[in-house]
C-alpha cells in the first residue's frame, strides 16, 4: 500500500492507495500554523487499523518550506559571497548578515585572486557573536571549481552549525540566483529538518518505519532523508502535485491547460505534447529569482473560500480567505456559498448561505440567485483571464518542457483539466468562457494527493570537463575527478549517467523508474597558436517526472475507481 498526503490552503489530503484504487481518503482542515498536526492528523487517520508491514511508501507534498518564506518566518541566516572584478556582489545583498569578501575564480575554474583567510575568520567570529548558526557561501564561478566556497565553508563551519556552498545546488550559471538559493536553502534547513524528525519519529512510534518521499518542485520525489541538506527543492511542491494528479489524463498530442482550483487559491499549470513546462531558470520565490528547478506554474488567490465583497459598487473576489464558506460555519460569503444557493452544492447548510449572500445581492440590486450566478461567473473569468495572462507571457519566450526545449512554439490549450474541490461546478463556466473542452479529472478531490503518491523520483546530473586543465567535475554531487587529452563527448556522457544513476538511487529511485535522457550534450575545441590545446565539454542528463513503474498501468483504473463507502 502507498499514502499520499498533499497540504493545501484549505485542506490536508490523505489518500491510502493499494490493489489498484482507492483503499482510504481523509480531509483534514489545514493549520498553517501548525503543519505538522495537520500532516499527523491524516496519517494517522489513514493509517487507522492497518498492519505497519503492510504499507510501503508514502509521498509527501507540504507547504512547510514555501509557508516560511512566505511569512519571513526564517532562521537568522547569514551570506559570505566572493566574485572578483566585472560585478559588485553588493547589488545582490540578502539579508541583514551579508558579507562580500576578496578572492576570484574564472570562467574556466581557474583562481585569479586567493582568498583572505583573515577576512572569513572575523566573519565567523561575527557569526557567533551574534547568534547566526545558518550560512551559505557563494562563489561566483564555483560550479567550473569550488575551491574558494569549500575553503570559505570550512572556516564558517567553526561558528555555524549548518553552512551551505552554493555550488551543491545547481550547475547554472547565474550568480544573483545561486545567492538567493543558496541563502533560502540554509534559512530553511532548521524548520525543514525539525519537520522532517516530528514526522519519522511519529510514525515509528506506530511501527511504521516506512521510506518517505517529499515531492519536489519538479514533479518528482527525493526521499526525506535527501530533502535534509535540500529543502529549498520542496518549495512549489503543491503545485507539482497538482502537475502529477491531471497527468494520466493529458491528451498524448497538442497543449492541455491545467487548473487546480482549491479553497484559497487556483494553481495553473500547462503541458505540451503530455510535457510539463518547466521554469527555464528556476522558480520565482517571495518575488526572489532562484535556481530551482521548478515546473512552470502559476497560484492566483481565487478558490473556493475566497472571500466576496462588495467594494465601491463592485464585485470583489479574494485574493483573502477569512475561513471556511458560511455553509460549513464560516463567518464570510464565498463563492462556495454561492454554489449552495444555485443547488450545486448540497452537503452543507443552504439557508447559512443564503444568509451570508443576502448583502452582497443588496448591495448590487440584484435577486440572491443572480447574484450567485455573478459570483461564479466573476470567479471563472478572474481563472481564465490569469490563465491567458501565463500563456501570453509563455508565448514571448523560447518554451522549456522538462523534456526539451520548443524553440518558436506557441502554446494553443485543446483541452483544459480541472481538479481540486469546485471543479465539477466551475468547468462547465469555464467551457463556456473559453470555448474549450474542459473536464473534471475523476477523483478531482483528491488529485494532488494521489498524484503525489504515484510520483517518481526525479534528478539531473550536470557534468563539466577541460581536458587542457585535465579535469572533470559536476560540482553539484561534490564530484570531480582527473581526466586525460582523449577524454571526449562520449566519455563524459557515459560518466554523467553513471553519476545521474547513483544519485538516483541515494534519493530513493527504485532502479525500474530510472528513465535517463541527455538534456546538453556540447563540446568546443580551445585553440591557442593555431593548435587545439584541449577540449570544453559540457553534457547534462535528467530523468523526467511521471508515476512510478508500478502503477503506470493501474493509475487510470485507479482514478476512476470508487472509493469503499465504509473508508471514507
Amino acid at each position: 500500500m502507498i499514502i499520499g498526503l498533499d497540504v493545501g490552503g484549505t485542506h490536508t489530503d490523505v489518500v491510502l492507495i493499494g490493489e489498484g484504487r482507492i483503499l482510504r481518503q481523509v480531509k483534514v482542515a489545514t493549520d498553517p500554523a501548525n503543519l505538522f498536526d495537520c500532516v499527523w492528523a491524516g496519517l494517522e487517520m489513514i493509517t487507522r487499523g492497518i498492519a505497519p508491514e503492510k504499507i510501503h511508501r508514502a509521498v509527501l507534498s507540504t507547504t512547510l518550506t514555501t509557508n516560511a518564506i512566505a511569512e519571513g518566518q526564517l532562521e537568522k541566516t547569514g551570506i559570505v559571497v566572493s566574485a572578483g572584478p566585472g560585478i559588485d556582489p553588493a547589488n545582490f545583498q540578502i539579508g541583514s548578515h551579508y558579507y562580500c569578501v576578496s578572492g576570484s575564480i574564472d570562467h574556466r575554474g581557474r583562481e585569479v585572486q586567493p582568498l583572505r583567510k583573515s577576512e572569513i575568520e572575523e566573519i565567523a567570529d561575527i557569526f557567533l557573536a551574534e547568534n547566526v548558526r545558518q550560512a551559505a557561501v557563494v562563489s561566483k564561478f564555483s560550479v567550473r571549481n569550488p575551491c574558494h566556497e569549500l575553503e570559505m565553508a570550512e572556516i564558517l563551519r567553526r561558528s555555524c552549525e549548518i553552512v551551505v556552498p552554493g555550488h551543491t545546488l545547481s550547475a547554472t550559471l547565474n550568480f544573483p540566483r545561486r545567492i538567493v538559493t543558496a541563502w533560502l536553502n540554509a534559512a530553511v534547513q532548521t524548520v525543514h529538518r525539525q519537520f522532517f524528525e516530528a514526522v519519522r519519529d511519529a510514525l515509528k512510534s506506530k511501527g511504521f518505519e516506512i521510506p518517505i518521499y517529499v515531492l519536489k518542485a519538479d514533479g518528482g520525489t527525493m526521499s526525506f532523508e535527501a530533502s535534509i541538506d535540500a529543502p529549498e527543492q520542496t518549495i512549489f511542491s503543491g503545485p507539482a502535485a497538482s502537475v502529477l494528479g491531471a497527468l494520466p489524463f493529458v491528451s498524448h498530442s497538442g497543449d492541455t491547460l491545467v487548473l487546480d482550483i482549491g479553497g484559497t487559491t487556483t494553481d495553473i499549470a500547462l503541458f505540451v505534447r503530455r510535457s510539463p513546462l518547466l521554469e527555464p531558470l528556476g522558480g520565482e520565490v517571495g518575488g526572489r529569482r532562484t535556481l530551482i528547478r521548478a515546473l512552470k506554474t502559476r497560484s492566483i488567490g481565487l478558490g473556493g473560500d475566497s472571500c466576496v465583497a462588495v467594494i465601491d459598487g463592485n464585485l470583489r473576489i479574494g485574493p483573502r480567505r477569512s475561513g471556511p464558506a458560511m455553509a460549513y460555519g464560516g463567518l464570510s460569503p464565498t463563492p462556495t456559498d454561492a454554489l449552495f444557493v444555485l443547488g450545486k452544492a448540497v452537503n452543507g447548510d443552504r439557508e447559512a448561505a443564503r444568509r451570508g449572500l443576502a448583502p452582497i445581492a443588496e448591495q448590487l440590486s440584484m435577486p440572491l440567485e443572480g447574484a450567485a450566478r455573478l459570483i461564479l461567473d466573476v470567479s471563472c473569468k478572474k481563472i481564465v483571464r490569469a490563465a491567458r495572462e501565463m500563456i501570453e507571457e509563455i508565448n514571448r519566450k523560447p518554451v522549456y518542457t522538462v523534456k526539451e526545449l520548443l524553440s518558436g512554439y506557441r502554446i494553443e490549450p485543446e483541452e483544459i483539466l480541472a481538479l481540486g474541490g469546485p471543479a465539477p461546478y466551475f468547468a462547465p463556466l469555464l467551457e463556456e468562457l473559453t470555448g474549450i473542452a474542459t473536464c473534471t479529472v475523476p477523483q478531482w478531490h483528491v488529485a494532488n494527493a494521489i498524484g503525489a503518491a504515484l510520483a517518481k523520483n526525479t534528478c539531473e546530473v550536470t557534468l563539466f570537463a577541460d581536458t587542457q586543465r585535465g579535469v572533470a567535475l559536476a560540482p553539484e554531487e561534490q564530484f570531480s575527478r582527473p581526466v586525460g587529452k582523449d577524454f571526449d563527448r562520449k566519455s563524459a556522457l557515459s560518466l554523467a549517467c553513471d553519476l545521474l544513476r547513483a544519485k538516483c538511487i541515494k534519493a530513493g529511485a527504485s532502479e525500474c523508474d530510472i528513465d535517463l535522457e541527455v538534456v546538453e550534450d556540447s563540446q568546443f575545441n580551445m585553440v591557442r597558436d593555431f593548435y587545439t590545446v584541449g577540449r570544453n565539454i559540457r553534457v547534462q542528463v535528467q530523468t523526467r517526472p511521471g508515476l512510478i513503474a508500478e502503477c503506470q498501468d493501474l493509475a487510470q483504473s485507479m482514478f476512476n475507481c470508487c472509493v469503499l463507502p465504509d473508508c471514507v
